[in-house]
């Protein structure tokens, strides 16, 4: 089985395309995230003709915009640039995430500097010309640069979405549409969006009770825009309590005294900060298991991607 297609600045898979010759290798892309993901790397800048090794760039704010300028020196690199984020824009459509190199003046995707046409910085504020047409483009899509992966929290979430808008593209989106797809999509993803925004989450279940009253089309393209806005929020132990607790109420026939004390305990023992999320939603999994509820079964909250990636275990 294939990974699920992401896109990556060629620099983090090791390989030597920087401006120096050198690499940003992320070993935590490829020797965990790449068992999941099947990259696809871009380097904008070697795959517009700058070369390797080439001189360094910096984005200069003139009248009429930003433009990609050498660092010492006039050469105005931005021609070459838009012409290859054109060409390449359209054939990105089937990837379900993206990772950026930080801080870079075509793949950074915030606190990029700034120059006046004198090369001097003025705001610390931009965005790489290739990450800016990309989020343009693809607005749903997941996109964090490596750097910020190192938060496990930032880390824990990004994942997650990437599968949640996985799910959509191979299940709901294009052709595939249908109101029995998108109620299903819904219906498996209930206890995320209620974690992660419990106000949208009570705007997206109104929203499919009357699929009739303009086009399915429509319709879809509003939910998956409020539900991947949803997904891009932290989710607070408070949130994860409250989606639990809902979680557990379908599972109270089912469970043993007992149990429902150890299941409590731990609960709010992730609530006070003193174990990680992993311990709860075992605890649940493991009710859910030894007597199933159908409902439940279907439900993304309770495996959100693959175990194997740990990322329960530290938030």
């Amino acid at each position: 089985m294939s990974g699920i297609p992401v896109g990556i600045s060629t620099c983090l898979l090791g390989k030597e395309v920087r401006h120096d010759g050198g690499h940003k290798h992320s070993r935590y892309c490829t020797q965990v995230l790449s068992k999941h993901f099947d990259f696809r790397s871009i380097c904008p800048e070697l795959e517009a003709g700058l070369g390797v090794p080439r001189p360094a760039i910096h984005l200069r704010e003139y009248s009429d915009g930003l433009r990609l300028i050498e660092t010492k020196g006039a050469a105005d690199h931005t021609d070459a640039m838009q012409g290859f984020i054109e060409q390449v824009m359209p054939t990105l459509a089937d990837l379900r995430g993206y990772i950026l190199m930080a801080k870079s003046p075509s793949c950074g995707m915030e606190r990029i500097k700034v120059h006046n046409e004198d090369g001097n910085v003025t705001r610390r504020d931009g965005r790489g010309m290739f990450a800016e047409a990309l989020l343009k483009a693809y607005p749903l899509m997941p996109v964090e640069e490596e750097g910020r992966l190192n938060d496990n929290m930032i880390r824990e979430n990004f994942v997650e979405r990437v599968f949640a808008y996985d799910d959509w593209m191979q299940n709901v989106a294009g052709d595939k549409l249908s109101a029995r797809a998108l109620i299903e999509f819904h219906t498996r993803h209930k206890f995320q969006l209620l974690a992660h925004s419990e106000k949208i989450y009570r705007q997206l279940g109104p929203m499919l009770g009357d699929l009739k009253s303009e086009p399915l089309e429509d319709i879809a393209e509003r939910y998956i825009h409020q539900f991947m806005e949803a997904m891009s929020k932290k989710v607070s132990r408070g949130s994860h309590m409250n989606a639990m607790q809902h979680l557990m109420g379908y599972l109270r026939d089912s469970m043993g005294d007992e149990d429902r004390k150890v299941l409590m305990e731990q609960m709010e023992a992730y609530h006070r900060g003193e174990v990680p999320l992993v311990v709860p939603m075992t605890l649940l999994r493991m009710a859910q298991r030894r007597e199933p509820v159908d409902y439940l079964h279907a439900q993304q909250y309770l495996t959100p991607y693959p175990d194997e990636l740990g990322l329960r275990n530290n938030v």
